[in-house]
Formats: C-alpha cells, sequence, structure tokens
C-alpha cells in the first residue's frame, strides 16, 4: 500500500433523472421523425444505452466491496454563469427551454426526458463540486459521478449522450474562481472528446489531451494534425489508436507523451475525462482494469509532482455496466492508496499456462531443457 489518501466521490441522486425512453412519444418535428425511421429500419427494439444503471451498478459494487478512504459528498447544480463559461446563451436557451419534455436533440441519438435537463445541470454542477474538493484541499482527490456525460458537447450543439460540457465547465470555473491559472484535462474515453478540443482550442491556458480510437470511429475527429489554433497551438493533444490497442500502449502513451506534455505545460490542476468504453466489453479498445488503475496511477504521480496533487475524475462512457462499475471501483483504489496493479499483455499468462499444461505431451525427454 501507498500512503493512504481520502477520495471524495461527488454523487446527486438527482443525475438518475436523465432517462430517454425512444418508446414514447417525443416533441414533433423533422428530427423526430427522421430519427423514427431510423430506429425503425434497425429492426430491434432499440433501447437508449446510456441509462441511469449506469451509475446505480457503480454505487452497488462501492456498497458490497467499499474501500477504505473513499468517503460520499453531495453535488449541486450548475448555475446558468457556470453554463455559460462555454456554451452560448442561445443553446442554453434552447435546452431549458425542454426541461420536463422529451425530445431528439441530435441525430447522433441525444434525446431528453423529463428530468435530463435538470440532471445535466447537476452533472456540470457536481463536476464543479469535484474540482473545488481538491483546489481547497478538502481531498487529495475527487470523483464526480456524474451523467449524463459531457465530452462531445460543443459550445452550440449536444452530441453523443451529452447535453451540458461537465469537464469544460468545472475547468473553465476553476480558472474564473479558484484561481486555477493552466488546467490539464485528460481525456482517455474511448471517443474522442470533440466538444471539450472545440470549447478550448484556441486557449493556451488549457491542455486537452485525448486519447482515443481512430476516425472513423465516433465522432471521426481527433487526429495527430488537430492541435488547436492561435494562441492555442499546440495545447491540444491527440493520440489516436486502432480498435486493438490496450494496456501496454495506454502506459506507453502516459509515459512517453502525456508525462513531458504536462512537465512543459504546468498544472494548476488535473481534470480527467474518465470513460471506461475503452474497455474490451465495450468491443471499442482493449483496456483491462489493471490498466485502468496503472494509468491512474501515472496520472496521480504528474498530479503530486505539477501541481500539489490536485486531481479530480469526472464520469465519461462506459456502456457495459459491469465494465465500467469494475473500472471505476479500479480507479478508486489507486486513488485511496492502493498499489496499482502490474498490467500485462492480453492473452499473455494464458498462452504461458497452456504452454506449461501442453509440454510434456510433445518433448522428448532429452528436450526438457527447452
Amino acid at each position: 500500500m501507498k500512503d493512504d489518501r481520502d477520495v471524495l466521490v461527488m454523487y446527486d441522486e438527482r443525475v438518475l433523472a436523465h432517462e430517454p425512453d425512444t418508446n414514447v412519444a417525443f416533441l414533433p418535428g423533422r428530427l423526430d421523425k427522421r430519427m423514427r425511421r431510423i430506429l425503425a429500419d434497425l429492426n430491434v427494439n432499440w433501447q437508449y444505452p446510456e441509462h441511469p444503471g449506469r451509475v446505480t451498478e457503480i454505487l452497488e459494487l462501492l456498497e458490497r466491496e467499499p474501500i477504505p478512504g473513499v468517503s460520499f459528498a453531495p453535488g449541486r447544480a450548475a448555475t446558468r454563469e457556470e453554463l455559460a463559461r462555454v456554451h452560448t446563451n442561445a443553446y442554453l436557451d434552447d435546452i431549458y427551454d425542454l426541461r420536463g419534455k422529451s425530445a431528439w436533440l441530435d441525430l447522433d441519438t441525444t434525446a431528453v426526458s423529463p428530468g435530463s435537463v435538470d440532471a445535466a445541470e447537476v452533472a456540470a454542477g457536481t463536476s464543479i463540486a469535484a474540482a473545488e474538493a481538491v483546489v481547497s484541499g478538502k481531498a487529495r482527490s475527487a470523483f464526480a459521478l456524474v451523467r449524463p456525460p459531457g465530452h462531445h458537447a460543443e459550445p452550440v450543439r449536444a452530441r453523443g449522450f451529452c447535453l451540458f460540457n461537465n469537464v469544460a465547465v468545472a475547468a473553465a470555473h476553476a480558472q474564473a474562481e479558484l484561481g486555477c491559472e493552466r488546467v490539464l484535462i485528460l481525456d482517455w474515453d474511448a471517443h474522442h472528446g470533440n466538444g471539450t478540443q472545440d470549447i478550448f482550442w484556441a486557449d493556451p491556458d488549457v491542455m486537452f489531451f485525448d486519447i482515443h480510437r481512430a476516425a472513423p470511429f465516433y465522432p471521426g475527429s481527433g487526429t495527430l494534425e488537430e492541435v488547436g489554433a492561435g494562441l492555442g497551438e499546440g495545447a491540444t493533444v491527440n493520440v489516436p489508436l486502432p480498435a486493438g490497442s490496450g494496456d501496454v500502449v495506454y502506459l506507453k502513451i502516459m509515459q512517453e507523451i502525456l508525462r513531458p506534455a504536462a512537465t512543459h505545460f504546468k498544472p494548476d490542476l488535473i481534470l480527467v475525462s474518465a470513460g471506461f468504453d475503452a474497455h474490451w466489453f465495450d468491443l471499442a479498445l482493449n483496456v483491462s482494469y489493471e490498466g485502468f488503475a496503472a494509468m491512474t496511477a501515472e496520472v496521480q504521480a504528474l498530479a503530486d509532482e505539477l501541481c500539489d496533487g490536485r486531481l479530480a475524475f469526472v464520469l465519461e462512457g462506459g456502456y457495459n455496466t459491469e465494465s465500467l462499475s469494475h473500472g471505476v471501483h479500479a480507479v478508486l483504489r489507486v486513488l485511496a492508496g492502493g498499489e496499482p496493479p502490474e498490467p500485462d499483455v492480453c492473452g499473455l499468462k494464458e498462452m504461458e499456462e497452456a504452454l506449461e499444461f501442453h509440454r510434456d505431451a510433445f518433448l522428448r525427454p532429452e528436450d526438457e531443457d527447452y
């Protein structure tokens, strides 16, 4: 065990109120008709993947397997002023008008239910609370257990199950209210955080570092050449990967690209857009629970070295509830002081077990030194 560390899980049950149901009547309009046509052509009973069970499964695992040093604290709703730091007023007006309603917002299946706007405000506000907790010293690290996720939400558009960009709202609040001049956002969700990139594209004081599955995987952005613009050129760092990429590759990226970039940038706060759809159960990439734990140890060490340990995680994607809950659990164990397990090449242990099992069947006695 490393030194024990206190970890705050920031949670507000109002995030469970976001529950789009594709079988209910939505607001009339061209988008609704187009989405109905798409869903009808699937010939399956399609269910909205971003559902409350994503969070309740995490909570149930933490109740069954509590982690010493991990405690809970309440979240809160973000104010319009806090949201307006990263979203336009026109966009906020449109979203607020949907409070209490069901509607499709985007062709990539972003939808709202009657409780969604309230849940999204709480998701953004709870992300702010996580940043405040670590900057104030209330906790060594914090994890905002929130939904809907946020990193696809752009200044003027909802996308990819996201309404408000939670991690961007937290970063902007840290700059405006908490005295953090430079904020590093690490996004390890399997999908590129196009919205976060868009918001901070020309900002030299926010470094956006994104590891993701390469295009044409959704949302299709995040090439190596996307590095920011103007004064922010070089503050955006994208590392697109092929589908089979796993622990070894991720750790090499953390150690050989993220570490020098972060050391050069000198952040006052590190935020992690923590998606868990990079686990193989979500069929996007090949990261294991041990991989998530090891990545957590790497970014924790960076925070200790560069910004007095100020480190906050914000939940993003992950749609297989088993891998999502166990991935979050693995991260929290390391944040609380647990030693991260050593990641391995997927299949290597099983190969060695098979080699040992079959060795005697095919080798002659004189070949035993093989």
